[in-house]
């Protein structure tokens, strides 16, 4: 069995989370969840489990960090600088906040990150590994 990531959010309007990530590219997956939680995947291997605040709170008693606050930066790679663009794009025109941090444009690394509708910092990244600086 591959070994996968699931990143759990929690959010406020489930169904506008969901729109959020189809626009940027993620795929529904009808398998799990319910009207508390979707399952949305990025690739094989890698997805997030969106869930209500209710939903969220059944699983800790931690507070939900407000959405102004920085707690973890998730970063997804991007095939090209333009996709990388038009992930900003999308997550303004959905609600969420483009390029939250300075872009980072490396040459070989080219990176902008975007707040999700519930202030989640997602970073798109696209890299050329051949121009990848050798290490000292």
């Amino acid at each position: 069995m591959a070994k996968t990531i699931t990143i759990s959010l929690p959010v406020k309007d489930l169904d506008a989370s969901k729109a959020f990530y189809t626009e940027l590219g993620f795929k529904f997956n009808p398998q799990c969840g319910d009207d508390s939680a979707v399952l949305m995947d990025w690739s094989e291997t890698i997805s997030v489990m969106l869930l209500t605040h209710e939903k969220w709170s059944s699983f800790t008693t931690r507070p939900i960090p407000p959405s102004t606050s920085s707690e973890v930066a998730l970063n997804i790679s991007c095939e090209s600088r333009d996709e990388v663009d038009a992930m900003n794009r999308i997550a303004m025109h959905m609600g969420g906040i483009a390029d939250v941090n300075p872009v980072q444009d490396h040459g070989f690394m080219y990176g902008r990150d975007f707040a999700d509708p519930d202030g989640h910092i997602w970073g798109a990244v696209w890299m050329d590994m051949s121009a990848f600086p050798s290490p000292q």
